[in-house]
């Protein structure tokens, strides 16, 4: 799995759990283990001019996921998954620190990045959450793989609940 982390932000972030919950994700999804990914890290200024330039929204957000090649994870019967390049996740640690403060079950903001790295890996595989159905799974496997990967790294105590909107 070829996985870049690219810390423009300005702000100290643990880039090699970043990349260790993408790599936990993707293997968890059975993504091929040539395929690639980039994770960017951005400052709120830069977040927001994403935000207003591909989604018509004011105000920086906490992630942002570009595909590329529209990998889907394999289905029960295939062989093998096919291999190309995800795309790219946009993380925002000014908005992550803020959203892990006001979290329901308190976390740091690279608990938060993490978090969000596993929901920009998963949108980058076609899931979404706009209607209730759609979130229930995308949520429960979000929580789900932050939680193994958790457990892998004998991480205890309650696992962040999801904060993204």
């Amino acid at each position: 799995m070829s996985i870049d982390v690219n810390n423009e932000s300005g702000t100290e972030v643990d880039e090699q759990a970043i990349l260790a919950i993408a790599r936990h994700a993707l293997a968890r999804m059975r993504i091929h283990p040539l395929s690639e990914l980039s994770v960017i890290v951005v400052d709120a200024d830069a977040m927001e001019q994403l935000h207003r330039q591909w989604m018509d929204l004011p105000g920086p957000t906490d992630v942002m996921s570009f595909p590329m090649d529209e990998l889907r994870p394999p289905g029960k019967d295939d062989d093998e998954p096919p291999q190309g390049l995800l795309g790219d996740i946009v993380l925002c640690p000014e908005v992550a620190a803020k959203q892990g403060a006001e979290a329901a079950t308190r976390h740091s903001m690279d608990e938060e990045l993490q978090l969000l790295t596993v929901h920009g890996v998963l949108h980058l595989l076609g899931y979404d959450h706009e209607e209730p159905d759609e979130k229930a799974e995308m949520f429960g496997l979000q929580a789900a793989i932050v939680d193994g990967w958790r457990a892998e790294k004998g991480m205890t105590g309650p696992s962040p609940a999801p904060t993204v909107s």
